[in-house]
């Protein structure tokens, strides 16, 4: 489904997130503090979907953000009557980093140190994760394979997802120097758990300074691009004798055409 890049609607999410509805919401483009949302077409919906599933239950509501919004705070005080601690959640719906594009986050009481001044309700950050079923992660699987773009060749598919792995590879890279730096400088704790899942991480890479399974490696991989190479030729050989047939086809039923044709010679004067 595609999501606006603007804050038009409000999602209300459900346990599991197995059922969505979207609120109409509007606000005022020159005063955000003015917005208004439709409780009877909420309350309308929620009904019909406990009548469905009576075991779920409303967890939260997202956004399309791509960023909290000033009047987020009073929208996530409304959903404290279906569910103690709601959760607010921020999709980018055009992510320009490689990750996951959507942030959590819950609201909780901030205390001023002056006593004079009030409390107020600040979003904190909560840690999250997509995942799915083992069940619904097989179905995902096989649609995934099923689409298939006729327009760009295997070669190309290959390429770009060999990028996309190194890119993400890369990245991750970058953020456990950038951690290890940190921890090393002393604006860090030391933290053993990851430092432990990390050992494990080298642990297991092989030893690429044997001369044997340098020359595997690469053996295996041009093993593998040859024959990538070799479809991509092949079905373009393919394609241009299909072109050549279809003009050689077109021709004969012209000349048959034509033959059928009867001139008529014009009478002398």
């Amino acid at each position: 489904m595609e999501l606006p890049l603007y804050t038009s609607c409000i999602v209300v999410m459900f346990t599991m997130l197995d059922f969505l509805f979207e609120l109409p919401f509007e606000e005022d483009d020159k005063d955000p503090s003015i917005w208004f949302l439709d409780h009877n077409y909420h309350e309308s919906m929620f009904s019909m979907f406990k009548r469905i599933n009576a075991k779920e239950h409303v967890v939260g509501w997202y956004s399309t953000g791509p960023k909290l919004r000033e009047n987020d705070l009073d929208i996530h005080g409304l959903f404290n009557d279906y569910v103690p601690n709601p959760v607010l959640v921020i999709i980018d719906v055009e992510p320009k980093e490689l990750g996951i594009p959507t942030k959590a986050y819950y609201a909780v009481e901030e205390v001023k140190e002056n006593a004079t001044q009030k409390s107020q309700k600040v979003f904190v950050h909560v840690p999250s994760e997509i995942a799915a079923h083992e069940v619904e992660e097989i179905g995902v699987e096989h649609l995934l394979r099923d689409v298939k773009d006729t327009t760009i060749s295997t070669l190309a598919t290959e390429v770009s997802a060999k990028l996309t792995a190194l890119k993400g590879l890369d990245a991750r890279l970058k953020e456990i120097r950038s951690y290890l730096d940190l921890v090393i400088d002393g604006k860090l704790p030391l933290n053993h758990e990851i430092l432990y899942h990390l050992q494990d991480v080298f642990n297991l890479l092989p030893n690429l300074n044997v001369a044997d399974l340098i020359k595997a490696f690469a053996v295996k991989t041009n093993d593998m691009m040859l024959v990538i190479y070799l479809s991509s030729l092949i079905r373009s050989v393919i394609a241009l004798h299909n072109l050549i047939n279809n003009k050689m086809l077109n021709k004969e039923h012209e000349r048959a055409e034509d033959s059928k044709t009867v001139a008529v010679p014009s009478a002398a004067a």
